[in-house]
């Protein structure tokens, strides 16, 4: 039996355990939240607000990821660039997230584009740290070879450059990503006309705790279906060649 599915199991034995010992308003079983979240699925309205929550975080990260990636290389490159604008990229990694959510709010009001944005804001100085820092890792050796052999640019890029960037543009997807789905759905509980964090908000004014652990659930199943089914076989794929080197 593979160990993600007994881990799973005992998630279930343990979430049935703590159901038992506390109140069941306070703390559904695991058979009702499953009953919750049936009924949200039948009726359409989990499906419409997880659609909105993913079409918000699919485009924040395609946006986030292309600026970051650009400016990570530009810093990585270039000693001046990054000492100039480091300390924005400081700024950036720490200013919290709800102050950039409320700042656009006000500017922009209640929007998607408030949203996305607060999100990419959020998200792009984390992509510039990653990419900077392993566009500073490349090997020389591997930049003499090229010009030893006269290597055009484009087989450059294609044979030496992109290989070795690949795993940091990976390690910025994954981590940008588990902080994107976090980003979002408290975006959404801040204000918003719709979504997971909006409808889980509406939830918890009514003190409804088997819908906050259903639609919660939800998201849960949706990140591991990205996780095993996207993110892992992309990662094989794209690294398939550190395998055959070995």
């Amino acid at each position: 039996m593979p160990w993600e599915l007994v881990s799973t199991v005992l998630l279930l034995v343990v979430w049935q355990v703590l159901a038992m010992i506390f109140p069941g308003r306070l703390f559904p079983t695991p058979l009702a939240v499953a009953s919750a979240l049936w009924t949200d699925l039948v009726d359409g309205k989990l499906i419409s607000d997880m659609a909105k929550t993913l079409r918000r975080a699919a485009i924040s990260f395609t946006v986030a990821m292309a600026i970051g990636i650009a400016i990570g290389i530009l810093f990585g490159r270039s000693r001046i660039v990054d000492r100039l604008f480091s300390s924005w990229v400081i700024v950036g990694l720490n200013l919290p997230a709800v102050v950039i959510a409320i700042v656009l709010y006000i500017s922009l009001g209640l929007t998607e584009t408030a949203i996305v944005l607060a999100v990419i804001i959020n998200k792009v100085p984390l992509v510039i740290t990653t990419i900077r820092e392993g566009v500073r890792s490349f090997s020389s050796d591997y930049d003499e070879l090229a010009l030893a052999f006269r290597m055009p640019l484009r087989r450059r890029l294609r044979l030496i450059f992109i290989p070795q960037l690949t795993p940091y543009v990976l390690a910025a997807a994954r981590t940008g990503l588990a902080l994107i789905w976090k980003i979002v759905l408290v975006f959404e509980v801040l204000g918003s006309d719709g979504g997971v964090g909006f409808r889980i908000n509406t939830m918890f004014q009514f003190f409804d705790m088997t819908g906050i652990l259903a639609y919660t659930t939800a998201f849960i199943l949706v990140v591991l279906v990205f996780e095993y089914w996207v993110m892992r076989p992309l990662e094989h794929y794209v690294l398939r060649w550190r395998m055959v080197r070995a």
